[in-house]
């Protein structure tokens, strides 16, 4: 049975090491505004997945994002532009340019999909 919402996932390829400069990075960078997307409900939860271990190509982090419906990726511009103005408050953009320099020379995005959950019936 499928379940409620959307999970956006991003697989990305981090040089090993470097992992924790990403993670660091995105503590920063993501959570600030996974949380004021939380506060305002268009997500419901999110999640860092760290692979053990290394294999050239493959993905080394997933960033995961539970959206509350399909219908929240649907743009609103005051929705949108709200969340945006909240999350600037807490992290500039400078802050941002900052938080992810250097990121260009040790991460490789590998794939960004949508994934549905599906519950199976006992």
């Amino acid at each position: 049975m499928p379940q409620k919402g959307v999970w956006e996932i991003n697989a990305i390829e981090v040089d090993p090491n470097h992992v924790d400069d990403y993670l660091t990075g995105l503590r920063k960078s993501q959570v600030p505004g996974f949380e004021v997307m939380k506060a305002h409900g268009v997500i419901d939860s999110y999640k860092f997945l760290v692979r053990n271990g290394y294999n050239k190509g493959a993905p080394s982090v997933l960033i995961m994002t539970h959206f509350t419906s399909a219908a929240m990726l649907e743009p609103d511009k005051a929705r949108d532009q709200m969340i945006e103005k909240e999350i600037l408050a807490k992290f500039s953009e400078e802050e941002g340019k900052i938080a992810v320099a250097g990121y260009e020379k040790y991460r490789t995005f590998i794939d960004d999909g949508l994934w549905s959950e599906i519950t199976m019936a006992k």
